[in-house]
């Protein structure tokens, strides 16, 4: 007697979640223009958050904690404290094939 195996269906996380640069700069953007602390006008990619976007070490903290909770990642805390502009933490989740 002949035994089949029947087809499994399951995710690769580590293939990623297909984000593309675009959205994930989108989002990132997004949750900086959502502190009342933040001028909405000065909100770009290059944007450093303490030097253009007057935001203090609290509110750096903040950042990457909301940006870990929109993407549905944990940073490190060493790789956190190098997240300093929008485009750091855009590139820092392009890279993670965890991202979704």
């Amino acid at each position: 007697m002949a035994v089949r195996a029947s087809p499994v269906a399951f995710r690769l996380y580590s293939a990623g979640a297909g984000l593309s640069h675009s959205d994930i700069e989108t989002r990132v953007l997004d949750i900086l223009k959502g502190f009342d602390k933040v001028d909405q006008s000065k909100v770009a990619v290059d944007a450093h958050f303490v030097k253009d976007l007057g935001l203090d070490s609290l509110d750096t903290v903040e950042v990457v904690m909301a940006i870990e909770e929109e993407f549905s990642v944990e940073i490190p805390d060493k790789e956190a404290d190098e997240i300093k502009t929008a485009k750091q933490a855009i590139e820092y989740i392009g890279h993670r094939a965890d991202a979704h």
